[in-house]
């Protein structure tokens, strides 16, 4: 095994960088949309299901993988499986996984440079005015402008690479201790005033009150599949963040707390949208587009709502940097190891070759926006470039990167790995190995067919965290992304 001299100073730093790593656009901006979409409290129930089912084994797998393996996903898993005298190709499946997150950030940072646009667009302007199509004006003349795009899609890449090149312990550790608290304060804060100036009462009759009507597969499905996204298993990040995990850190103790961490701050997120969606009469289930466009109404007609609006875009800034700055760290480990780079040379190259790679999604959003490459096909009809890419990882690759990792973890890895790097009994290891080899496999399956039950194959922008939803395009014409 290969040792690893770069990290976390304990078990803090770890946590704030796991929750960092988690909590994306998605946490805040899919998991409201979703609940909304699902009914509420049916939503919740499920996706407490995945949490269970899918998402905590397989965090467990990844934490026990990347101890063991002391290395980058690849690295890891090559080395468990040549202990085992299993074949090498299982490292195939932590290359996979690297690949699809270096191709997730390509667009995850054009959006993450949205929030950061908004920021300052709300800053200098304030907000539009509280009338019909104010917004969306404002939204589509924000997205017709590539080069402006591209300014705040530069923007937001360096700001990432410059986390990454300072180290595991400079740079990621410091930067998650100093922005996952200063998101929890803005997630509180406009939680708070949501609640006051909006619907609490409607609001809570949505989450809580259960519906059975709303007990479906569909919402099964998609609840299921947020869970498995949320945390952003699959693409091997949590490998690479034990690897830097010292004995004496508890990994069950970690995992747990930061799954935990995650879905409060999803849960507040709902607070801070739900009142006010219902106390200015929008529908819940109103669509991703509700962000940028619903929300930046709904705050016009509320006291202090440019300040309000600031707080949630750079809240969204925060939270899309954190996320990002994890799968920046992704491809920069691998390179490191494998071409001998410095920390701040591959953090450069990195960026750029990502920088350049996301050109295509930003360009879907203006010039590219009517270029559909594979129109020919009935069910990419009306996909372009950054919806294809977007499908590609976050409902193709990412599921098989997963579906690979847990049947290594159940089938490959030595009991006795399971159980002593997690410091799990016998029997709780023994539980945890079938639910690897036959549950989080078959539940992984299952959520890969949503798109399929949905009847619709446009992606939806998911951060690993990931989530995020589908973005409207420039005219936010009808389609099943927005419903």
């Amino acid at each position: 095994m290969t040792g690893q001299r770069d990290s976390w100073t304990g078990r803090a730093g770890f946590i704030a960088a796991t929750i960092g790593s988690a909590v994306g656009l998605g946490s805040i901006w899919k998991f409201p949309y979703e609940v909304g979409a699902n009914g509420g409290s049916a939503f919740l129930l499920f996706y407490g299901l995945g949490l269970v089912l899918i998402v905590v084994p397989l965090l467990f797998a990844e934490f026990a993988i990347g101890r063991r393996g002391q290395g980058d996903p690849a690295v890891s898993i090559g080395a468990i499986a040549a202990a085992r005298g299993a074949g090498r190709g299982w490292a195939l499946a932590g290359t996979a996984g690297v690949v699809t997150g270096f191709l997730i950030l390509s667009y995850y940072a054009v959006i993450g440079g949205w929030t950061l646009g908004y920021v300052f667009d709300t800053v200098r302007s304030g907000l539009p005015d509280a009338v019909p199509g104010a917004a969306q004006r404002r939204f589509d003349a924000f997205l017709a402008s590539p080069w402006r795009l591209g300014v705040f899609h530069a923007i937001f890449l360096i700001a990432t690479a410059l986390v990454v090149a300072r180290g595991v312990v400079a740079g990621i550790e410091k930067a998650s201790k100093v922005l996952m608290p200063l998101l929890a304060v803005l997630m509180v804060l406009l939680a708070v005033y949501a609640m006051a100036v909006g619907d609490l009462r409607r609001t809570a009759d949505f989450l809580l009150r259960l519906d059975p009507a709303h007990l479906t597969a569909r919402a099964a499905l998609d609840a299921l599949g947020l869970g498995f996204f949320s945390i952003g298993v699959g693409l091997g990040l949590m490998i690479t963040y034990a690897a830097y995990g010292g004995a004496s850190i508890d990994l069950k103790q970690v995992a747990l707390v930061s799954v935990a961490g995650d879905t409060a701050i999803s849960l507040l997120a709902g607070l801070a949208v739900f009142p006010i969606v219902f106390a200015n009469g929008l529908d819940p289930a109103g669509g991703p587009g509700r962000v940028f466009v619903t929300l930046p109404l709904a705050f016009a007609r509320m006291p202090l709502g440019s300040v309000a609006a600031v707080a949630f875009f750079l809240l969204l800034f925060v939270a899309a940097l954190a996320s990002a700055i994890s799968m920046l760290e992704l491809a920069v480990a691998l390179v490191t190891r494998r071409l001998g780079w410095s920390r701040g040379r591959a953090s450069a190259v990195v960026a750029v070759v990502c920088f350049v790679a996301g050109v295509a999604s930003n360009l879907s959003f203006n010039l590219w926006a009517h270029w559909h490459p594979l129109g020919a096909v009935t069910a990419f009809r009306d996909a372009t470039v950054f919806d294809l890419l977007d499908f590609a990882t976050s409902d193709v690759l990412l599921p098989a990167c997963g579906f690979a990792l847990a049947l290594f973890a159940g089938w490959v890895m030595p009991l006795e790995a399971l159980a002593g790097e997690l410091r799990l009994g016998p029997v709780a290891a023994r539980v945890l190995q079938t639910g690897l080899r036959y549950l989080v496999p078959g539940a992984i399956a299952a959520t890969a067919q949503a798109p399929l039950v949905a009847g619709n194959t446009s992606a939806s922008v998911r951060g690993p965290g990931s989530i995020s939803p589908a973005i409207p395009p420039p005219r936010c014409r009808p389609c099943a992304a927005c419903g």
